[in-house]
């Protein structure tokens, strides 16, 4: 029987293996970089062990240091979450060598899956060798690891080979492994998956599908269980699949096949040797607790004959700290509230209070609603992240909203080219026109009660607040009834919470503040000086850091002086594993170049200035 358990990973998944081995009675243990001093997965564990001498976006690769540290603070057990050294089958050994249980399928079976292109002969299919036009559309894909880093869509012959480049680095940075292979890519397809657990007596069970086809740059947002929609012969055949893949390498554990479906035809895309980000949706349908099952699995039970029987519908949206406003840059900064209502399952890495930082994954938190229906599912999710307190920096809460009240996908219409279709419809801000006043408010509360008021006509007071990147000023007088605005009726002010009548409707307002922040609702705005600082401003043509990162690379032969067009790469930051493009704004003179590879920048660092011609 295991007794203390090391989790070979961090944040969410490190949090949510903790939480079942609390209710086991397991005892466990944190493994953390520097940069993950104090975090909340190190907060949760019985003992945490720093792992030294590694950067901060490596230290959770270093097999060596985890090991070692497991030992050290008398685990017999590593379960390694997902990402990081999930699904390296030589980690897996030194784990096994070390005498320590690895919750996880065997070594060689991880091998067998590992690479996407050895998972591809395996099921008798080939990648791409050479690719002509008739070809494309194609998708250059990492053949280890996921998640969307080292995946491109190429349209182009031209530009294959760029492409293939920035894939290679991409995975190489994120997955230690910079080895790509292409394959056709389909349009209008969905991203399926079936979910299997075996164990070591010969039983594999298939544990319906999962929807994840609402995806952005190859990255899930939405996932569901059951797939909606699948014929009753489709279905079949995808969990024989699975189980097939799961038999042909006498896999252990946990583990998800993955599939394109087209029509009623699936292609095989991939076995994910390890548990999956989306992995609540399966077990609110199956009321299952499958990281307990990967530990009685591991300690040899046998599973039951039969799964157990699904019911009802469940969705997982996952919350990302990114602004749609700056291309979906990663934010940082400090999480200062994250809640959800009662009835929402909400799997997260971070506490009221800690800091969202610039090495790792930008995912927040999952929000999981299950109910009878689908339908019924997806109204409690969209309801309750819409309520949610997410107070921070800016994430991607209202694309989470905006896509379940989706038509198409409230029909269950969806593909994986939902978001190339509605993205920007999606994105496009709809601001409440009331939560700036709301702010201003609550802000004069507290000014309100010293005699704010004259006998003579008071001026009004001006507030001024960015909200979506666009500047809204809203005024209001202090009278003797109090705080008062044109055209609504100020039925209660104060610090946390406004009611306002308009047209005898009356709605209530929640703010927050923290410092220039303010929160209304699911609103965000940012208080401005009444008179800009002409300080700040930047020369036309100025490219700004748009997150904290590293410049990894510049454009070849770019230098002061050189001619560069409207949209041309001219440099890239990596951040959060992910490398961005830094394109000029204009066609004109590159007059100023500050980046060099190698270079720590911050939000706002001048990169670059492109004068127009």
């Amino acid at each position: 029987m295991i007794s203390t358990l090391l989790v070979a990973n961090r944040g969410e998944i490190a949090c949510r293996v903790f939480r079942t081995c609390r209710e086991l009675g397991i005892r466990t243990v944190a493994v953390h970089s520097d940069a993950d001093d104090g975090a909340l997965h190190t907060r949760l564990a019985d003992a945490a062990v720093r792992l030294p001498g590694a950067a901060p976006a490596e230290t959770y690769l270093r097999g060596d240091l985890i090991v070692k540290a497991a030992i050290a603070a008398g685990a017999d057990a590593v379960h390694p979450g997902y990402g990081f050294l999930s699904e390296n089958a030589d980690f897996a050994r030194a784990v096994q060598d070390a005498g320590l249980v690895w919750i996880g399928p065997p070594p060689e079976a991880v091998e067998a899956m590992a690479s996407k292109t050895r998972a591809k002969e395996l099921m008798g299919l080939r990648p791409l060798e050479h690719v002509t036009e008739a070809d494309l559309p194609v998708l250059v894909k990492a053949a280890a690891g996921g998640g969307g880093r080292g995946m491109r869509i190429v349209r182009r012959l031209a530009d294959l080979d760029a492409e293939r480049a920035a894939a290679r680095a991409e995975a190489a940075s994120a997955f230690g492994d910079g080895e790509v292979f292409v394959e056709p890519y389909v349009e209008g397809g969905r991203h399926v998956e079936v979910q299997v657990l075996a164990d070591t007596h010969g039983t594999v069970w298939a544990l319906g599908t999962r929807d994840c086809s609402l995806q952005r740059r190859h990255q899930k947002v939405i996932e569901e269980a059951p797939a909606p929609g699948l014929s009753p012969r489709l279905e079949q055949e995808l969990r024989e699949s699975a189980v097939r893949a799961a038999r042909a390498v006498d896999y252990v554990g946990a583990g998800t096949v993955e599939f394109l479906v087209s029509g009623d035809t699936a292609h095989f895309l991939e076995m994910n040797t390890r548990l999956q980000v989306e992995h609540p949706v399966t077990e609110a349908v199956f009321g299952l607790d499958l990281v307990a099952a990967q530990i009685r699995v591991a300690e040899g039970h046998a599973l039951d004959t039969e799964p157990p029987r699904p019911r009802g519908h469940a969705v997982e949206a996952r919350l990302y700290a990114e602004d749609p406003a700056r291309d979906w840059a990663p934010q940082t900064g400090t999480l200062h509230r994250i809640a959800v209502p009662d009835g929402i399952r909400l799997d997260t890495g971070y506490g009221d209070g800690d800091t969202i930082g610039v090495h790792y994954d930008p995912m927040l938190a999952k929000a999981v609603a299950h109910a009878p229906t689908r339908a019924e599912a997806v109204r409690k999710l969209a309801g309750a992240l819409e309520r949610a307190a997410i107070h921070g920096p800016v994430t991607n809460r209202d694309l989470l909203v905006r896509s379940l009240r989706h038509e198409e996908f409230a029909d269950g219409r969806m593909d994986t080219g939902f978001y190339d279709r509605h993205l920007t419809a999606l994105t496009t801000p709809l601001l409440d026109p009331y939560a700036p006043l709301a702010a201003a408010l609550a802000d004069a509360h507290g000014r309100s009660r010293f005699g704010g008021w004259r006998n003579l006509p008071a001026e009004p007071q001006v507030k001024r607040y960015a909200m979506a990147g666009e500047e809204h000023e809203v005024r209001y007088r202090h009278t003797r009834q109090g705080l008062t605005a044109d055209g609504v009726r100020v039925v209660h002010a104060g610090p946390h919470r406004v009611v306002l009548e308009v047209d005898g409707v009356q709605r209530t307002f929640h703010v927050a503040r923290y410092g220039d922040q303010v929160h209304v609702d699911a609103t965000t705005l940012t208080s401005l000086p009444r008179f800009p600082d002409p300080a700040d401003q930047r020369a036309p043509g100025s490219l700004l850091a748009p997150m904290p990162g590293t410049v990894v690379r510049v454009a070849d032969g770019l230098t002061t002086g050189s001619a560069v067009q409207a949209g041309q790469p001219l440099l890239w930051l990596e951040a959060m594993k992910m490398e961005h493009r830094i394109t000029a704004p204009v066609t004109g003179t590159l007059t100023a170049l500050h980046a060099a590879p190698g270079l720590q920048v911050e939000p706002g660092t001048l990169l670059a200035v492109v004068q127009e011609t």
